[in-house]
């Protein structure tokens, strides 16, 4: 009989009756910040894998999904790409694919915690992959709210980052009405502020549609787009807000020729993606019609 492979878990508690297992190679860190727990671990599917707070945040295997598909719709469907604003983004990541585009020549970084981002330099610099040291880049350790309180910067496009708006997430206070009205003052005219957006299975996209009902009161045009995520087990929502721009309905062709100059090949994301990720499944379309509960 083959022998029995002992491996170590990472359980990841999805619901009170819903938990995903992962099985691990190596534990690389543990540790806490001021404001989470963080883990970087190593799977034997997915490589290595940035938990916070017990639910992953990105793995080595799929990580260009997420990413790609949180930065590439926007920026292909805004007309001013100079300046950008990430919320959040600790790893790295959001930032190396704005930065990708050569239209681009500052893009700001907010995070809060300082841990984060040395940690994800010092055992996920594949993330990263050398954007923190761009010279476009201007990284700030601090709070999103703060930052964007006393900044006179307007942006073309502002890319949401965050965790989720959970009750005990760092990230709470910053979904709201009063935030979201602030985001928008920060915005461009024709500018697109996206977000991860939670959830988006038949079982879990409540929140999701709760983000996306409290923001078509500030935005002529709230579409959302989803994709699976492997490392995640579930289909992954992001929302594209404007009041000019409809991500949903960009040209193939505007797509393509934003992608073409992009620095690298993109590893998920073009056109005939792009479509796929806005074709929302029947289920979700209607709970996005239906009336219900914002933040």
């Amino acid at each position: 009989m083959p022998k029995t492979q002992h491996w170590q878990w990472y359980v990841e508690e999805f619901a009170p009756t819903e938990q995903h297992h992962h099985a691990l190679d190596e534990l690389l860190f543990s540790g806490r910040s001021k404001f989470q727990q963080i883990a970087v671990v190593r799977s034997p599917v997915f490589g290595k894998m940035l938990v916070i707070d017990g639910d992953t945040q990105s793995s080595q295997a799929d990580e260009r999904i997420y990413h790609e598909t949180l930065v590439h719709p926007a920026l292909a469907g805004v007309s001013d790409r100079s300046d950008v604003l990430i919320l959040g983004g600790g790893e790295g990541a959001t930032l190396r694919e704005i930065l990708r585009c050569p239209d681009v020549t500052r893009c700001t970084m907010v995070d809060i915690d300082a841990m984060v981002i040395e940690l994800s330099k010092k055992y996920l610099g594949e993330w990263s992959a050398g954007a923190f040291d761009d010279e476009r880049a201007r990284v700030v350790v601090g709070d999103a709210l703060d930052f964007m309180r006393t900044d006179a910067g307007r942006y073309g496009a502002i890319v949401s980052d965050l965790t989720e708006p959970l009750e005990d997430s760092p990230s709470n206070p910053l979904f709201n009405e009063d935030v979201f009205a602030l985001i928008k003052a920060r915005l461009l005219e024709g500018g697109v502020y996206v977000l991860q957006a939670s959830t988006a299975a038949v079982h879990n996209a409540a929140l999701h549609c709760k983000m996306a009902r409290t923001l078509r009161r500030h935005y002529a045009h709230v579409v959302s787009f989803i994709t699976h995520v492997p490392a995640f087990d579930t289909q992954w929502a992001f929302l594209a807000c404007s009041d000019r721009a409809d991500l949903s309905k960009l040209e193939p062709r505007q797509i393509d020729a934003y992608c073409a100059r992009l620095r690298g090949e993109n590893f998920f994301y073009d056109s005939i993606t792009h479509r796929r990720l806005f074709a929302l499944p029947l289920y979700l379309r209607r709970m996005l019609a239906a009336g219900g509960d914002t933040f």
